[in-house]
């Protein structure tokens, strides 16, 4: 450690005070040879103030005269040492080689009395040892602290938030990795404040905002997988204001399968983003329709398929059909389930299919006779089924429609639908299909057949495909700015797990025509979430305030068909069930009789690709649809007359984003 001190006071030097040291170097190393010489010559060590016939102070007096102005005037100090190779070292090779023959020609070739002629050769040849191998030392020694040090130095800054086993592991893979440099921990326990912990030093988190101003730190990892959301909420919290980029452990659960390393390490969850608790799953309404029965799975390659497949397959399925039209996506989470549940292959089983096609779907349902049927296919971004409503309607309504039938004829037990929460009062063409799908659900189960039908309303999944999380980061990731289509736009929202776990309990509570909703708590301001995003990612909001601020929020306009505010609830009356979190509805309904002729009108328009007959129908058949403009169908606007309404509302909603 004194030697590591030492040389890092050296690499500390002005460019002169690191020459002048390498000159006392040298002098030293001439000093060092010429003793050597006289001790080899004479095997007698002198000393170097001569005080007998020998003359050992006049050959080092020749030496320094000689070789200084050599050594100097050929650049040996003009080197960095830590940079040195074989050029440096050819240099000092020629500097030394005409020092020699200087100095041979003098105590060698004329000789001088007191200095054996021998002195003349040996000396020279030892300096040249000396020197050279100084030079490679320096060139290896400081060259690899001084490469170290930039690493050091070029790393971020980091904090550890929790000094306990996860921390502590966290901090020697970082160490070990060298992509961060780790200046300490930060813990709440006052017992550890003050110690130090694998030579860094614990700190008390009130000190954090004095420790990024003096020590630079940037980063602030929380290690704190055990800790429950609301104290997670809480640190989140008193931290969003300060020039930190955060990132996070995963939770217990996710690290039991061995030690902690750097690629644990990810940006906060989606549920860290929303603040609040998740809905803690019921073990008994999880198993009781998924556990040693056939499941079935519709848009099994979507955000919510997808999850939904992984939780059933962990419930222990006797059989999982992952039905999907998309042959990428179905191949991407079938390989997926593959690699975490290498043994379940044989209850596996991608299916490729439509649910439009009612053919297909009944020679899937004929064939394994699924128990539970959980239908989240469907197109669900907003912008994309307002230009292509002949497509979505079809899709989302006759899609389930038809899927519904061929259930009923295979005796399916549960049929869940997922539902969203702009079915509710819909102002566009994807809330209005699926308020028409759980419509058609609600009828259906009217009738004599042995399917419970039910659906599960819920708002934005945070993580989903096109869901504002990723698109926020990816924006804030490309140096902003990040677009909102409107400053007071607020949504509800759950995680993906969430989601899926709840549409698996709703499922095991329905008794036929149910209407699930999850109680969200309150709803999120997208523009408060877009400036936690940034805050947490350690940059600073732009705005009028601070114009020199990193990442800029830009306001685009509402969309067609997009609202301000999402409800879940259409009727103001919801009944409690068995999980404390899930609510189930009184919403009206409509005759199989009445809505039959409607869904058969619907059929033919969407056969001859007619957009206004299409939202007529939607009109008639969806109580509480309003559109937010005219048709923006781009097919009809391109072959047919188009209306003022309809081009401003096409031209607003180009850009085609996701829907908040």
């Amino acid at each position: 450690m004194p030697l590591q001190r030492f040389t890092q006071s050296v690499l500390a030097m002005p460019r002169m005070g690191k020459r002048l040291f390498a000159l006392l170097v040298d002098v030293s190393l001439i000093v060092l040879s010429v003793w050597l010489a006289f001790y080899l010559r004479l095997d007698t060590w002198l000393p170097l103030r001569g005080d007998s016939y020998w003359r050992p102070e006049l050959a080092l007096s020749v030496a320094l005269l000689i070789a200084l102005p050599i050594f100097i005037t050929r650049g040996f100090y003009r080197a960095i040492f830590r940079y040195s190779g074989w050029p440096a070292l050819i240099t000092v090779a020629w500097g030394v080689v005409v020092y020699g023959l200087i100095y041979m020609a003098v105590f060698t070739a004329i000789g001088v009395e007191g200095v054996p002629r021998t002195i003349g050769v040996l000396q020279p040849m030892l300096l040249l040892l000396a020197i050279g191998g100084s030079r490679i030392l320096a060139r290896f020694w400081l060259g690899g602290l001084y490469q170290n040090q930039l690493r050091q130095a070029s790393r971020p800054r980091v904090l550890i938030y929790g000094a306990g086993l996860s921390g502590r592991q966290l901090a020697t893979a970082l160490n070990n990795s060298h992509e961060m440099r780790v200046v300490g921990f930060l813990d709440d326990d006052p017992q550890l404040q003050g110690h130090v912990l694998n030579a860094l030093p614990i700190h008390a988190p009130e000190q954090l905002p004095e420790l990024i101003e003096r020590q630079g730190v940037s980063d602030l990892l929380l290690a704190l997988p055990s800790v429950g959301r609301h104290r997670r909420n809480q640190i989140l919290a008193r931290i969003r204001h300060l020039p930190l980029a955060v990132r996070t452990l995963p939770s217990v659960t996710e690290l039991v399968q061995g030690r902690v390393s750097v690629s644990d390490l990810r940006e906060l969850d989606a549920d860290d983003l929303l603040g609040r608790e998740p809905v803690a799953p019921d073990p008994e309404l999880l198993n009781w329709n998924v556990r040693d029965k056939v499941v079935m799975v519709t848009g099994a390659g979507g955000s919510i398929g997808a999850e939904l497949c992984r939780q059933i397959l962990k419930l222990g399925p006797q059989r999982l059909l992952l039905v999907e039209q998309s042959e990428f996506a179905l191949y991407q989470i079938h390989q997926a389930l593959l690699r975490t549940h290498p043994d379940q292959e044989a209850r596996l089983l991608p299916l490729l299919a439509s649910v439009c096609d009612l053919g297909r779907m009944r020679q899937i349902l004929n064939s394994w006779r699924p128990d539970t049927l959980y239908h989240a296919a469907a197109y669900k971004h907003v912008p994309l089924v307002e230009h292509n409503p002949v497509e979505g309607v079809e899709n989302n309504v006759l899609g389930t429609w038809r899927t519904a039938q061929a259930a009923m004829e295979a005796a399916v037990a549960d049929f869940v639908l997922i539902s969203t929460d702009k079915a509710v009062r819909p102002s566009n063409v994807m809330g209005a299909s699926k308020r028409l799908a759980e419509l058609v659900l609600q009828a259906l189960s009217q009738q004599d057949s042995a399917t419970r039908f039910c659906m599960v309303r819920f708002g934005n999944v945070l993580g989903s495909s096109g869901s504002v999380v990723p698109r926020f980061r990816e924006q804030i990731r490309q140096g902003g700015p990040i677009t909102l289509t409107h400053p007071d736009i607020t949504r509800y929202f759950m995680t993906i797990p969430e989601a899926a776990q709840l549409v698996i309990q709703a499922g095991a509570m329905g008794q036929g025509g149910d209407v699930f909703v999850l109680d969200m708590g309150e709803p999120v301001r997208i523009l408060e979430l877009a400036q936690r995003m940034v805050e947490l990612s350690g940059l600073m909001l732009k705005d009028d305030i601070n114009p020199e601020g990193d990442i800029e929020i830009q306001i685009t306009g509402l969309r067609p068909g997009e609202k301000l505010f999402e409800e879940l609830l259409i009727g103001n009356d919801p009944q409690p069930t068995a999980h404390p979190r899930i609510l189930r509805a009184r919403e009206d309904s409509l005759p199989w009789d009445q809505l039959e002729s409607g869904l058969q009108q619907l059929q033919q328009a969407l056969k001859a690709n007619n957009a206004a007959a299409t939202r007529a129908l939607l009109l008639s058949l969806v109580s509480g649809y309003r559109p937010s403009g005219g048709i923006v169908d781009w097919v009809c606007m391109q072959t047919g007359p188009v209306t003022a309404e309809a081009r401003t509302g096409a031209q607003k909603g180009a850009g085609l984003e996701n829907e908040a």
